[in-house]
């Protein structure tokens, strides 16, 4: 592809005019500390009038790389004064030294004359930052910048087992268990359009592992109302600056300062309500601007976080040329506690070499929209502003002109048209210790240096089968949980092979056509270096009433990870459910026909062969092909044995009841069905990794379209028949009030010459009370309303994620969280039936509960709890 080629030329060149500028460049090092002579770490150290900085790690240290010349150092940590110190740079292989002393700002809250209304006047600050976000939100209009990312996670305590079943990993032991850094070019369009190419990563203990750290991840935007917080938080935050943010906060003035010129307000937030979703902790605000110039930042448990106990955000900006502010530094840090593990770590992000273009209604300071630090000869601009682009309509470009930088290096609309939103590069975690050594702009302190040091020299060990063997003969150790709950795994990691046992609340079934089943289904799958990976999955099966042994092999090839293609197959004689999508599993069927003398779950019989084929056609736009021939038999039943014989009960026959057709019983015959399901996200966003591609979302949603056809006299088949059905599905956040859910779908038989119940379209009903599956119906017959005809299925549900119950203070404390539910069928025999469900989920933090009734045609037809997971 020309324009790929292209893009990676020009990466390749970038990279290397970097790196014959770090090659002349000098060091500037150093330690920042406070009164008391303790490293601080995290503090900002940048040269003023330029977006090149830093921050210290956790011991203090700091460390710049730039060209000679004289220049201003800054040196900045939230409530601390600022400190400039001016320094010489010598084209030198000696770095300099320079060590800084901070104090303690004093903020005094007579300098601040704010007429009010008689309360504190950090409201009259806080509304005028408030009326000024939209402004600050949108004031850059596009950027490029370089984001280095450090992130690392250790383990204080560690538990034998999880819940007291699952095992930990051999391997797994306090200490550091992960330590990455990367570096990438990030750029950035308004309103949220954002692409990201790694161009350099390290991961500790593994140099064929690619860092987590995307730089797109930790933009955090404090200028917008509702702060995500994916994987934390269900809802997300409110900001201090955001539009309703004096509905949530409490504001104090702690004083003003001056600050390089500016005058700085340190405003302390606290939540009006305790349990409200917002921050505790200080945000500066810069007089007359109103702006954010940094922050400090928290949530609890009580803000209703999950994995974490405590989360801290803080952010540093700068001002560049332009009249903008722009993000220099992040860190967020944590600590977590759960499951008997215990832990903290962090993760700080340093921006530097912005390009930026302010938006058209920003004033441009005279004269110059370029500036350059001072350096010797020959000079180097370090940080260039792009005049606004006037507003007129953009010419077409060129084909071959998309998805390529323009010359001034601020992307602009035709570069965001594809959807990659990170590029990691095929060689990123190449990069030698030397290259590290000269590009890290936050050194690395002693525990980091060691961990680094002692498992990349232990990674060829790690490797070797002799390590990995021991590993495996510890891992590898049967357990009660393996046998009755989560099955037996046995793994060979050096070969990266693995067999699986399913556990025996799985292998011993009962049902009323079998009588007691021994189903014994075996797993073996192998992954390649490069991530193709393939599964091979027998099955073997006897039934001790009907005295019938089956058995069927599944095989799956997963064979490029980058266009996501992979075909399979599976053959033989089985048993299978009227239902393919099986609706009751064999574990919850043999409970009920044991204990409550019900025998919901359907069979028969077919002697078969599948095949199938799964790809990427276009991005968004996937595609499965499958073909399917079998010779499908009835099955009856042959016992009526359960635990508790109830007088005015009876087992059921195996031939399901159903509104359309009066007998559902078949005679055996031959079926040949071929399908083709497309699967269409537009606008998809996703990651290209060197050896694979993982699709993200859009905002648009799914759409789906599938086309079954039964084909006639082909292998002896007796089917004719065409099925054609089209749905749609996604998932909305609507912030505070939580995240809606929905699926609809409606199709037709519009030609059916011939066809049997098995072929009807089934819908995954539910007559237990447990639920596997809280997006399908929960009252509903599982046969009586599968159809033959036209159809339409409807069902929504909305995780409030807490709005109400967080406003409850005694439920509060449980996290309980509050969903409800809709489902709708409409066929020619159901006419419009119609589910409504109330329910609570994260009971137990796995356990969700609901009511549901059911109404047909108005009238309510039946009501029912249900219970299933729901984290």
């Amino acid at each position: 592809m020309p324009i790929a080629s292209l893009t990676r030329v020009f990466w390749l060149l970038l990279f290397s005019l970097v790196s014959v500028s770090v090659a002349q460049a000098g060091i500037l090092k150093g330690k920042v500390t406070d009164e008391k002579g303790e490293g601080m770490g995290f503090a900002t150290v940048y040269i003023k009038g330029t977006t090149i900085g830093s921050t210290t790690n956790e011991q203090g240290n700091y460390q710049l790389t730039v060209d000679p010349g004289t220049y201003t150092v800054v040196f900045q940590y939230v409530g601390y004064k600022s400190q400039s110190r001016t320094i010489e740079i010598k084209d030198t292989t000696e770095p300099v030294v320079l060590n800084v002393q901070l104090e303690q700002d004093v903020y005094a809250v007579g300098e601040v004359r704010i007429s009010g209304d008689g309360k504190d006047p950090a409201y009259s600050i806080m509304r005028q930052a408030i009326a000024k976000r939209d402004y600050h939100l949108k004031e850059v209009e596009a950027y490029s910048a370089q984001v280095y990312i450090k992130g690392l996670q250790r383990l204080i305590n560690v538990p034998k087992r999880v819940l007291g079943i699952m095992k930990v990993p051999a391997g797994l032991k306090p200490g550091i268990i992960y330590l990455s850094e990367s570096v990438s070019e990030l750029h950035f369009k308004q309103p949220n359009k954002m692409r990201e190419r790694m161009i350099s990563s390290k991961v500790s203990g593994n140099s064929k592992a690619f860092s987590f750290n995307n730089a797109s991840d930790f933009s955090i935007n404090f200028y917008k109302s509702l702060i995500k917080a994916n994987g934390i938080n269900e809802r997300g935050f409110i900001s201090p600056v955001a539009g309703n943010a004096l509905l949530f906060y409490n504001y104090e003035l702690m004083g003003s300062a001056q600050n390089n010129g500016n005058l700085v307000h340190r405003i302390k937030v606290t939540p009006k309500r305790r349990h409200d979703p917002v921050f505790t902790g200080y945000i500066y605000i810069v007089d007359d601007s109103y702006r954010i110039h940094s922050l400090n930042l928290y949530v609890t448990k009580a803000q209703q976080i999950e994995f974490v106990d405590t989360l801290r955000i803080t952010q540093q900006f700068t001002p560049v040329p332009g009249n903008v502010w722009v993000l220099q530094s992040q860190k967020f840090t944590f600590d977590v506690e759960g499951y008997g593990f215990k832990g903290n770590g962090y993760f700080t992000a340093v921006y530097s070499k912005y390009r930026v273009q302010p938006a058209s209604f920003v004033k441009p300071p005279a004269p110059a929209p370029t500036v350059t630090a001072p350096v010797a000869e020959p000079e180097k601009p370090i940080a260039v502003v792009v005049p606004p682009t006037p507003e007129k309509k953009p010419k077409r470009l060129p084909k071959a002109k998309k998805d390529q930088m323009p010359a001034n290096g601020v992307p602009d609309d035709a570069f965001f048209k594809k959807k990659e939103v990170l590029a990691i590069e095929e060689n990123s975690n190449k990069r030698d210790s030397a290259y590290w050594d000269e590009i890290r702009p936050v050194p690395l302190t002693v525990e980091e240096v060691v961990d680094y040091h002692e498992k990349d020299s232990i990674q060829v060990v790690k490797e070797s089968k002799p390590y990995q063997d021991s590993l495996d003969h510890k891992n590898n150790k049967l357990s009660l949980a393996d046998v009755f709950v989560t099955g037996y795994s046995y793994r060979n990691s050096f070969e990266r092979t693995s067999y699986t046992v399913e556990p025996i609340t799985r292998i011993w079934q009962y049902n009323t056509v079998e009588g007691l089943v021994a189903n014994l289904r075996l797993g073996y799958s192998k992954r390649f270096e490069d991530g193709r990976n393939y599964s091979i999955t027998p099955t073997v099966r006897y039934g001790f009433s009907n005295e019938q042994f089956n058995a069927k092999v599944a095989a799956g090839y997963q064979y490029n990870l980058i266009k996501r293609q992979s075909i399979g197959m599976e053959a033989g004689r089985f048993v299978s459910q009227f239902n393919a999508q099986d609706p009751i599993t064999p574990f919850i069927n043999t409970v009920y026909t044991l204990l409550a003398e019900e025998n919901w779950q359907k069979l028969y019989q077919r002697d078969y062969l599948r095949l199938w084929h799964q790809r990427e056609l276009v991005n968004g736009l996937s595609a499965t092909f499958m073909v399917d021939y079998a010779q499908r038999r009835m099955l009856f039943n042959t016992t009526d044995y359960t635990w508790r014989d109830r007088a005015h009960k009876e087992f059921t026959s195996n031939e399901p009841i159903n509104a359309e057709v009066a007998s559902t019983a078949f005679p055996e015959h031959e079926a040949l069905t071929a399908s083709v399901v497309l699967s269409y996200k537009p606008g998809q966003e996703y990651i290209s990794h060197p050896d694979r591609k993982i699709n993200l979302g859009s905002k648009w949603p799914t759409f789906t379209a599938q086309y079954r056809k039964g084909i006639s006299g082909l292998l002896g088949s007796d089917v004719d028949y065409d099925l054609i059905t089209l749905g749609v599905r996604d998932e909305l956040k609507l912030g505070l009030l939580g995240t809606s859910t929905y699926s609809a779908s409606i199709g037709t038989f519009w030609r059916k010459k011939q066809l049997y119940f098995i072929d009807f379209k089934h819908f995954e009903g539910n007559r237990t009370l447990l639920s596997g599956d809280f997006s399908g119906f929960q009252l509903l017959d599982y046969y009586r309303y599968s159809t033959q005809s036209t159809y339409v299925e409807a069902h929504y549900s909305h995780h409030f994620n807490g709005f109400i119950l967080n406003k409850v203070p005694l439920l509060r404390k449980l996290k309980w969280q509050e969903v409800g539910s809709v489902n709708y069928l409409h066929t020619a025999a159901a006419g419009h039936y119609l589910e409504l469900g109330v329910g609570l989920e994260h009971l137990f933090k796995v356990v969700r509960v609901d009511f549901f009734t059911a109404f047909q045609e108005k009238v309510k037809v039946s009501s029912g709890l249900r219970v299933g997971f729901g984290f």
